[in-house]
């Protein structure tokens, strides 16, 4: 880290610059707050996530921050219990491309008994893909047309692959490992309902349910982090408890038995992130916030 630090202050230097945004706060925190010691420029972080998975020394890494954005009130209730002041902190979150996701949808069917499910993430544990694929194994037994396509990549893909062979599910699952920005959105236009069924710590304001809001999907996802400010349950999406196979399978069956409620949701959540969520206004907020300092 030293090394990198004195690096980065001589480049700092160098081209004269007069702050840095750490988009992170793991070691680029580190590296950041060490150069800051060694004469470099003030700087800034993005804390994503849980502090838990953020590595350790967070008063340090984050005494000398001039700002800390948090995408999340849970993560500045974490930053408020050790000791970080409030004027220091300041919500907000990536953004997304909304024009270019409003675009999407023109290959949906919309058909009653029939539901395209699609969920984007990697394949850990705590993603969660073993409590959808159990409500899907239920909504199948219910008779429903139910197919579910898993995009994403990582160490768990043996084990998810053995859980839908066991669950008799391998005729409806595909798993495409990891897919590119374009083939996302192919895949984005073409499901009727997004999933995401995430556990325990490290998800705050997941990228992936933007775009799935949208792309006008509606979204099924764990109340988790900060998707309880994303999305209100009901009008624009479905938030479940983490873990409720029984809740997934049951919004699963409302949403294919009821094309007009898939219909409707889908729109309201099209119209809440093209207001919330767009890229323009997420990063004025963090470009406005700097600049101030």
């Amino acid at each position: 880290m030293l090394a990198s630090a004195v690096d980065l202050v001589c480049w700092a230097k160098k081209n004269r610059i007069d702050h840095v945004h750490g988009h992170s706060c793991a070691n680029s925190a580190h590296l950041l707050a060490i150069a800051r010691r060694m004469g470099g420029p003030p700087y800034s972080l993005t804390l994503h996530g849980d502090l838990d998975v953020y590595g350790t020394d967070h008063r340090l890494k984050m005494a000398e921050a001039k700002v800390i954005f948090v995408v999340g009130d849970h993560l500045r209730k974490q930053l408020l219990r050790i000791g970080v002041p409030e004027e220091k902190i300041v919500s907000t979150f990536m953004g997304i491309d909304s024009a270019r996701l409003a675009a999407l949808g023109k290959e949906r069917r919309y058909l009653p008994g029939e539901l395209r499910l699609a969920t984007v993430a990697r394949l850990d544990p705590a993603k969660g893909h073993f409590h959808t694929l159990a409500a899907i194994a239920r909504a199948r037994e219910a008779g429903l047309n139910i197919s579910y396509t898993i995009a994403g990549g990582g160490f768990y893909k043996s084990a998810i692959v053995a859980k839908v062979e066991e669950l008799g599910l391998s005729d409806c699952v595909e798993l495409t490992g990891t897919l590119s920005e374009t083939e996302v959105c192919s895949l984005l236009s073409k499901a009727d309902v997004f999933v995401l069924s995430s556990f325990g710590a490290g998800e705050a304001w997941p990228v992936s349910v933007m775009e799935a809001m949208g792309a006008g999907l509606p979204v099924i996802s764990s109340d988790i982090g900060a998707t309880s400010e994303m999305i209100v349950s009901g009008v624009d999406g479905i938030l479940v408890p983490q873990r409720d196979e029984a809740a997934i399978f049951s919004n699963i069956c409302a949403l294919a038995s009821n094309v007009e409620a898939r219909v409707q949701m889908g729109h309201a959540a099209r119209r809440a992130a093209s207001r919330r969520f767009d890229v323009s206004t997420t990063a004025r907020v963090l470009r406005d916030a700097v600049a101030e300092e």
